[in-house]
């Protein structure tokens, strides 16, 4: 019986050893994981504390003469910290539109949002210039098709020419441009033409105006691959349906640009008041 009791005592001394062991070691994993959470917090808010700081210079406008930032270098030293963290920072900036980088430049300002009058019917190229922005095209896609059935309705024909391009001021995407134009109209266009000039330009057609839509949305992800952005950023979409003097269509369109790029401006003259009602009225 004594050695029983002998043998039991000892199992249980193992026991409660090895679960005081266990406790231990459980303890000090807790330790190193709280040691370890402030330090990435701290280094978390490090970078957004500085994106903050230098979004708001951005905005006061005190880069605006230089145009470029400081260098990744010049603004370690300047913030204290290291160049992963003052990456991370610009990398948020760059991701809302506000700088982008540029090789052999470092990181450049993006210019503030350019105004669009829709007062008469222009190209995108004569309000780029008339902003004082540079203005080129980039080509995607040049094809000979059949229209899908809306713009073949809208067009009046079955076969038609798409140009896709994306348009740039002063070397930055401003927008992304898909143009449909019947097969008898485009047919004698060149990739060459369309990369150079307007279409308002090479149709030889007189054109008496165009109806424009504007509305909001989100860039696809391959919408936010050519204009630069994040897929999912606010993009403003326009639809554009011009027409010849006789009232037929002749060209249609839709643009695509980031909401952060562009406005558009209407002058919004007064209008004597009419003697007749019109619109809702309140009745007592």
């Amino acid at each position: 019986m004594q050695g029983v009791m002998q043998s039991w005592r000892l199992a249980y001394k193992l026991r409660t050893s090895c679960q005081v062991r266990t406790q231990h070691i459980m303890a000090r994993r807790r330790a190193k994981r709280t040691s370890r959470t402030p330090r990435t917090a701290q280094r978390t808010l490090r970078y957004h504390d500085i994106a903050n700081t230098l979004r708001t210079r951005i905005v006061e406008g005190r880069y605006a003469n230089a145009s470029v930032l400081p260098s990744e270098s010049e603004l370690s030293q300047k913030f204290g910290a290291s160049r992963v963290t003052i990456r991370r920072a610009l990398e948020v900036l760059r991701e809302e539109g506000l700088i982008t980088s540029r090789q052999g430049l470092g990181w450049t300002l993006v210019a503030g949002p350019m105004p669009q009058s829709l007062g008469r019917l222009g190209t995108i190229e004569e309000q780029l210039l008339a902003s004082g922005a540079r203005s080129t095209r980039q080509i995607i896609d040049f094809a000979f098709e059949n229209a899908p059935k809306r713009i073949a309705e809208l067009l009046n024909n079955d076969q038609v020419l798409r140009v896709k391009r994306v348009n740039l001021a002063n070397d930055e995407p401003f927008a992304v441009v898909t143009v449909w134009c019947s097969l008898a109209l485009g047919r004698k266009l060149s990739r060459s033409d369309v990369e150079q000039s307007s279409f308002y330009e090479l149709i030889d057609v007189p054109l008496k105006g165009a109806t424009q839509t504007i509305g909001a949305g989100a860039a696809t992800a391959t919408e936010a691959k050519l204009l630069g952005i994040k897929a999912g950023s606010p993009v403003l979409r326009c639809e554009r349906t011009t027409r010849d003097a006789k009232g037929n269509a002749v060209l249609y369109s839709q643009h695509v640009f980031p909401a952060h790029r562009t406005t558009f401006v209407v002058d919004l003259p007064s209008v004597a008041q009419s003697i007749a009602p019109s619109g809702l009225r309140l009745v007592e």
